[in-house]
C-alpha cells in the first residue's frame, strides 16, 4: 500500500498564516493538520509515502524527514498546481504496477478506521452525506451500491453523497492512464484536472469502483474551520492526554494541549485551546484558541483566535488571526 498525500495548495484561505508556512503545517490540537493524517496512516500500517508539494514544500519536506524518519517518504514538486488529478499524474514514475494506492488530501483530518477501508477487495472512494453537495465531488450509486458516475460540483446534483477527499485505489495503473487521457486532451473542470474525472474514466473502462461512509472529517481550510476542528479533536483526544497542568496561579478548562517548555502564569486557560511548545503566557485568558511555538501573550483576553509561532501579543480584547513573525503591543 503506497499512500499520496497532495500539499501544494498555498492556503489562501488561511492567510497570514500561510505566508510563511505552507497549510498542512499549520497546527491543530496539538500538532500540524499534516500529522494528524500521516500519523493515521501509518497506525493503519501504511508505510510508503508520496507528498505532492508545491509552495513552500521544502519545509514539508524538512518536516517529514526530520519526524518521520522510519517511513519511507518521497516528494514530488506540483508546479503549476492543475488540481489533484495532475497532483496524482505526477507522482507515476513512483508507482509500481502492482501498488496500491491511498489517496489523501492533505487538509482534511478524518476520522475512519483506515484498515477497513485498505482491506476492501475494490477501489473505494471515502463519501459522506450532505444537505448540500454542490460545492464537492458526488457518487451516484446503483443497487449493487457500486458507483456509476462521479462528477465535480454539479450545480444540479443528482445525488447527496459527497467524496470527502480519501480514495483507495486498488488499479494503479488504470488510473494512471486515466489522468493521462484527460491531460493529453486537456479535459479539465472548473480549469484543473480533477481526481474526480480520472476515476470517472476508470468507470468508463469498466473498473469497479465503491464507497465507504466516512462519519467524521474536519476540513481546516479556513481560520473558522480550524478552530472548530480544534475543538473536536481536542475533545476527542482528552481521555488519551496525560499531561498534568501545574501553572502558577492559573485554571485550565479541559479540553486543553500544552506544549513542552512552555511558561503559564495567573492566567485561564481553556476551553478548547492548544499551545505549542515554548511559549509564555502571562495575565490573559485564552478560549477557543490556537497558539503557535514560541509565541508570548501578556495582558490578552482572546477568542476564537489563531495566533501564529514566534509572535508577540501584549494587551489586547478581541478576536484575532495573527501570522507567524508578528509582533503588536497595544499597551503603548
Amino acid at each position: 500500500m503506497k499512500a499520496i498525500i497532495p500539499v501544494a495548495g498555498i492556503g489562501s484561505r488561511l492567510r497570514p498564516h500561510t505566508h510563511t508556512q505552507p497549510k498542512a503545517l499549520v497546527p491543530v490540537a496539538g500538532k500540524p493538520i499534516l500529522s494528524h493524517i500521516v500519523d493515521n496512516l501509518i497506525q493503519a500500517g501504511v508505510q510508503d509515502f508520496i507528498f505532492v508539494v508545491g509552495y513552500l514544500g521544502d519545509k514539508v519536506e524538512e518536516y517529514i524527514r526530520s519526524r518521520y524518519k522510519n517511513i519511507h517518504s518521497e516528494f514530488v514538486l506540483q508546479e503549476p498546481r492543475e488540481g489533484t488529478g495532475h497532483a496524482v499524474w505526477l507522482c507515476r514514475e513512483k508507482i509500481k504496477a502492482d501498488d496500491d494506492l491511498l489517496i489523501a488530501l492533505g487538509d482534511t483530518v478524518f476520522d475512519i478506521d483506515l484498515k477497513s477501508v485498505i482491506t476492501q477487495p475494490h477501489s473505494s472512494v471515502g463519501v459522506k452525506k450532505v444537505d448540500d453537495p454542490r460545492s464537492f465531488g458526488v457518487a451516484e450509486l446503483n443497487e449493487e451500491g457500486f458507483i456509476t458516475h462521479l462528477v465535480e460540483k454539479p450545480p444540479i446534483p443528482k445525488s447527496n453523497l459527497a467524496l470527502v477527499g480519501l480514495y483507495r485505489i486498488k488499479e494503479s495503473q488504470m488510473l494512471i492512464e486515466a489522468l493521462a487521457e484527460n491531460i493529453r486532451n486537456n479535459k479539465r473542470t472548473y480549469n484543473e484536472y480533477h481526481l474526480t474525472d480520472g476515476i470517472q474514466n476508470m468507470l468508463a473502462g469498466k473498473a469497479k469502483v465503491k464507497t465507504f461512509a466516512v462519519e467524521n472529517w474536519y476540513d481546516c481550510g479556513s481560520k473558522e474551520s480550524l478552530l472548530e476542528t480544534n475543538a473536536v479533536l481536542l475533545k476527542k483526544v482528552q481521555g488519551e492526554l496525560k499531561q498534568d497542568f501545574n501553572f502558577e496561579n492559573t485554571i485550565v478548562i479541559p479540553p486543553v494541549i500544552i506544549g513542552e517548555n512552555c511558561r503559564i502564569s495567573n492566567s485561564i486557560i481553556g476551553p478548547n485551546v492548544s499551545i505549542g511548545e515554548n511559549s509564555t503566557v502571562n495575565y490573559s485568558i485564552l478560549r477557543d484558541a490556537i497558539i503557535g511555538s514560541y509565541s508570548e501573550l501578556k495582558n490578552a483576553v482572546l477568542h476564537h483566535s489563531v495566533i501564529g509561532s514566534d509572535a508577540s501579543l501584549h494587551g489586547l480584547s478581541q478576536s484575532l488571526n495573527i501570522g507567524d513573525n508578528t509582533e503588536i503591543d497595544f499597551g503603548q
